[in-house]
């Protein structure tokens, strides 16, 4: 196989799967792995991928890229539904109870569909998007943590939204994620967004992460949980082997969606 077929091959199943190994690589193209990380310095000088430690992800995937919420609304719509439809039925038609709603389009999903759950049900966020979907609900009371709101997310963040939210104790949250992976656990790439997770994670009595399969296998610039901190993850993908194994470690269900 010429060094063009492989770079197209390259290119195509970071298209597909978001990163690649250079040993199942070399592997699949019966050549060296010194053959694979030449092919993917080339790659990545042409600003195709980007180098990571045992292989290559997507040159979009750096550890403090942060896509817009206006951005983030039009990615993978039909798997966020899909997750957030699977991860509300941990409530059930009986719950009465706390929920947090952690910011983002995939938690934004669940509390789209809250109204219509059955559950009678204390819902509290420090989103603003989240809050507006749920400020007509007769069924849900809501409860809106304050803070600088950052533009990026539509969020609070800040040592005042920490402290709001260090002093509750929700039966359930709901969190939102941009990398989940084996050693690094849950992260994200802003420090203020991470410092609010961080502690809905100390604070809730059980922990269910939404995330869809481009978050598996990636890290961010700051982690904010271990994968023993969370009790559930909610995908619409299997994790790979090393992942899985993780999880499984640390005793945390999988949900496929």
């Amino acid at each position: 196989m010429y060094a063009t077929e492989r770079h197209e091959l390259i290119e195509r199943l970071l298209t597909d799967d978001g990163r690649v190994s250079v040993v199942d690589l070399a592997r699949r193209f019966g050549v060296t792995t010194e053959t694979v990380r030449r092919d993917l310095a080339q790659l990545e000088g042409a600003g195709s991928l980007r180098r990571v430690h045992g292989g290559a992800v997507k040159s979009d995937r750096g550890s403090t890229v942060e896509p817009t919420l206006t951005e983030r609304l039009g990615r993978a719509a039909d798997a966020k539904a899909a997750i957030a439809a699977r991860a509300i039925t941990a409530l059930g038609r009986e719950f009465r109870g706390s929920v947090y709603l952690d910011a983002g389009t995939t938690t934004a999903a669940v509390a789209e569909r809250l109204d219509a759950s059955g559950a009678r049900i204390e819902a509290v966020t420090h989103a603003l998007s989240i809050a507006q979907t749920l400020s007509g609900s007769q069924e849900i009371d809501l409860t809106v943590i304050g803070g600088r709101v950052r533009g990026v997310t539509g969020a609070a963040v800040g040592a005042a939204t920490v402290d709001a939210i260090s002093g509750l104790r929700p039966d359930v949250a709901f969190v939102g994620t941009n990398g989940v992976s084996a050693d690094f656990g849950l992260s994200t790439p802003d420090p203020d967004e991470a410092s609010v997770k961080r502690q809905i994670v100390r604070s809730a009595r059980r922990v269910i992460v939404l995330a869809d399969a481009e978050k598996l296998g990636a890290d961010r610039l700051v982690g904010f949980a271990a994968l023993a901190d969370i009790d559930v993850l909610v995908t619409d993908a299997s994790p790979d082997p090393l992942l899985a194994a993780a999880l499984e470690d640390a005793d945390v269900e999988v949900w496929i969606a």
